[in-house]
């Protein structure tokens, strides 16, 4: 009751609320830190596929050759997800198509972990 004798009710969040709530967020903020890289990674992989794949100085160019160019792509941008012998390389109406697939376990604590499994094309 307030002093005019009314009953109101009160509206927040308790402290063990607070506190549970807390950890949740902070939870999820945690595994997003640790996810967001393979995905940073990732979009950072297929960039450079698309670009080799269609970089017209390489049309004519050998397997090796590809693989060359993109290594040294990838050293720029520091993927070490993958390798240049990881890169499946086909030719469809005269141009390259480059393909990858591969895999990502991210520790998060104790014995779990999460795994990530790529499968991406040039195209």
């Amino acid at each position: 009751m307030n002093l005019c004798g009314q009953h109101t009710n009160q509206y927040g969040i308790t402290l063990t609320g607070m506190l549970f709530w807390s950890v949740v967020l902070i939870l999820f903020v945690l595994l997003g830190m640790k996810v967001a890289p393979v995905y940073i990674e990732n979009a950072s992989i297929k960039k450079n596929l698309v670009a080799v794949a269609s970089d017209s100085a390489l049309n004519k160019a050998t397997p090796n050759q590809i693989r060359l160019a993109f290594s040294k792509r990838a050293q720029i941008d520091g993927i070490t997800a993958i390798t240049a012998k990881d890169i499946k390389i086909a030719r469809e109406n005269g141009q390259n198509i480059l393909s990858v697939v591969y895999s990502e376990k991210v520790p998060l604590f104790a014995n779990i972990s999460l795994q990530f499994d790529f499968d991406m094309q040039s195209n």
